[in-house]
């Protein structure tokens, strides 16, 4: 019988793992980095014990740490969530050899799956249709696009599509450099690459009886760099063509049984229109979007994961699915900027809804590894939370689901919140025309654009003005009592400004005065504004942190950054600098000061959060200013670089 669970991981799994644990009865023992000592699933944990360091390499990569870890705590088995060593067979091993139970599929199992190129061959031999592995030195323009792909490991690290002959071997280079990093193995291979493949993948759990459940399956099509954004299920491919779900669990049910499998495990494939489906991979582990599956099943699978691997049986007969889940990763980035990963205070985190619980109702669930005063460092995946509808119908879940994201008050780094409601409410996503292509194929500029916009801003600007007005008549040492701007004649009007939006207004006897028609002024005061607009009464929360304010109400977020009124000469950076989108290591530079470089020309590249971000010269010109080396640690908006346009080159 398991008494006390050690997680192998952090943030949001752990805290799922945790959460099933707690009410089974099962003590809970938590390791984290120096980077994640203040981590919620740290202060959740019954005890938790720190691996030195904050890199995956120096801490939960090290597989001699975590068992050690697990000893000293007394823990009797080790969940190890997902990533990281999660599929890790000598880890798995080295679990078991220290005497504890491994919450996870035999050893075997896991080397066998291990290895994208082995499992690969291992379907083909079953007489499961795969994607046939191409010689990088083989392939011809006329196989392009082909797909660079990390043997071990998943979650689009390690991924690159290629176009270009001559951009081939660099994008194995570093997607080699990636999957080292994020997994320990950098082994890649290059596979042809479909561009608009719906990615669906069926649920097994199995037990060490020989029973095998396929447990629905879930389309994860919507993705980003290869990694998913929104999962759902059931999947609306499925849904539509008659027999392809049979055909799907029986090629599950095939590899499952082929290797012995035991616990929870997820058969990945890509699938056209018409309902071919070729394999790609079997992640023998729990996947980040099991709170789907759970929720149109009603199961818990860290439960049965727990269950399976104490050697108790799975019922005979299989559960049936109801309704539909949608979920969507919520990520502290920015898709308007080549998803461009942020790090830095989560000031506000506040998404109501049920916790790492099952739905059996329709609701919001929220899985989450953050909250209201979390910070989000760069040595760690950029997702915040995994936030899950169930309702009866498809649309019921996407319209709930937009919803609750767009009424959420999410204060701090820049999310892709606004695309993920876009998504949602796009008539091709309602319509279930969701391939691999979705981004590219309606605009991710279209996409990524705020939820509120034109008007809407400027009442949420206005509204913030007004809160700033009243916050400084509130702080005021005197006459208090005054009216922001207060004159005994009339004067100018009050002028403030955030970005491109300028406000303007006059407060006084006759009321607000504005240059939005039909807009009165009901209540303002620090942190909330009341304003009549056109007879519609609309409520504007607003929250300051530093320049950055916040302005929460029924017409969308709206994020504004309030212009100094002077702008500190030492803060002003040359033309061309190149500046850190965010904080990382510098792992490769390309140019040397002095070059000649044309825009667009890679220059150096940045590591954070496990992913290579490439900067890029602005424009023609010449390096003037190079001022990083290998292996340099940047803080964000280091200037890294400046290229002068219309310089010559030194001799």
């Amino acid at each position: 019988m398991i008494t006390s669970v050690l997680v192998a991981n952090r943030g949001e799994i752990a805290r799922r793992v945790f959460a099933t644990c707690r009410t089974e009865g099962i003590d809970t023992v938590a390791v984290f980095s120096d980077a994640d000592a203040n981590s919620p699933h740290v202060r959740e944990a019954d005890v938790a014990v720190n691996l030195p360091g904050n890199s995956p390499g120096e801490t939960y990569l090290r597989g001699e740490l975590v068992i050690a870890a697990a000893v000293q705590a007394g823990a009797d088995a080790v969940h190890p969530g997902y990533g990281f060593l999660s599929e890790n067979a000598e880890f798995a091993q080295q679990v078991q050899n220290a005497g504890l139970t491994w919450i996870g599929p035999p050893v075997k199992a896991i080397e066998l799956m291990g290895s994208k190129v082995e499992s690969k061959a291992m379907m083909a031999d079953a007489g499961v249709p795969v994607l046939t592995q191409l010689d990088p030195s083989q392939v011809t323009e006329n196989e392009l696009p082909v797909l660079v792909k990390a043997s071990a490991g998943g979650g689009g690290r390690g991924m690159r599509i290629v176009r270009d002959l001559k951009d081939l071997q660099r994008e194995i280079e570093t997607a080699g450099r990636e999957a080292l990093s994020a997994f320990g193995d950098g082994t890649v291979f290059v596979e042809r690459y479909i561009e608009t493949g719906r990615h669906i993948e069926v649920q097994v759990m199995a037990d060490r009886h020989g029973t095998v459940w396929t447990v629905g399956e879930r389309e994860c099509s919507i993705q980003r760099r290869h990694q998913k954004v929104v999962e759902e299920a059931p999947s609306p491919l499925v849904e539509r063509i008659d027999g392809m779900r049979e055909r799907l669990f029986d090629a599950a049910r095939l590899a499952t049984e082929a290797i012995g499998y035991e616990g929870a495990g997820t058969v990945e494939f890509l699938a056209d229109e018409k309902g071919n489906f070729f394999f790609l991979e079997m992640n023998t582990r729990l996947q980040v979007e099991h709170p789907v599956t759970e929720c149109t099943t009603g199961l818990d699978l860290v439960a049965l994961q727990i269950s399976v691997a104490s050697g108790e049986p799975l019922p005979a007969d299989q559960p049936t699915t109801r309704g539909h889940s949608i979920e969507v990763r919520l990520y502290a980035e920015d898709p308007s900027q080549d998803w461009q990963p942020q790090s830095g205070p989560v000031h506000t985190f506040d998404i109501p809804g049920e916790r790492f619980s099952v739905l059996n109702e329709s609701g919001i669930r929220v899985d989450s590894g953050v909250e209201t005063g979390s910070h989000v460092g760069t040595f760690y995946d950029p997702m915040l939370a995994k936030v899950i509808s169930f309702a009866p119908t498809r649309e019921q879940a996407a319209n709930l689901l937009a919803k609750s994201l767009q009424k959420a008050t999410i204060h701090g780094l820049v999310t892709n919140r606004d695309l993920l409601v876009n998504v949602l409410q796009h008539p091709a996503f309602l319509a279930g025309a969701t391939d691999t292509a979705f981004f590219d194929t309606h605009g991710l500029d279209v996409l990524a654009q705020p939820i509120a916009q034109g008007r809407a801003v400027r009442l949420s600007a206005l509204a913030a003005a007004l809160a700033d007005a009243a916050h400084n008549r509130a702080s005021a040492r005197v006459n208090k009592g005054l009216p922001s701007g207060w004159r005994n004649l009339p004067s100018q009007p009050q002028r403030k400004q955030y970005g491109d939006e300028i406000v303007e207004y006059t407060l006084g006897r006759y009321g607000l005065k504005t240059d939005l028609d039909g807009v009165a002024l009901i209540e303002s005061t620090p942190n909330r504004v009341v304003l009549d607009d056109n007879k519609l009464r609309r409520t504007f929360h607003v929250a300051r942190h530093g320049q950055d304010v916040f302005v929460d109400s029924s017409l969308g977020p709206v994020r504004l950054t309030k212009t100094p009124r002077f702008v500190d000469p030492t803060e002003e950076v040359a033309a061309g600098s190149l500046l850190a989108p965010m904080p990382g290591s510098v792992v490769r530079v390309a140019a040397a000061q002095g070059d000649t470089v044309t825009a667009g020309q890679p220059i150096l590249w940045l590591e954070a959060m496990k992913m290579e971000h490439t900067v890029t010269a602005p424009a023609d010109g010449v390096l003037t200013e190079l001022n990083v080396s290998e292996g340099q640690q940047v803080e964000v908006g280091a200037v890294l670089a400046v290229v002068t346009a219309g310089v010559e080159p030194a001799e």
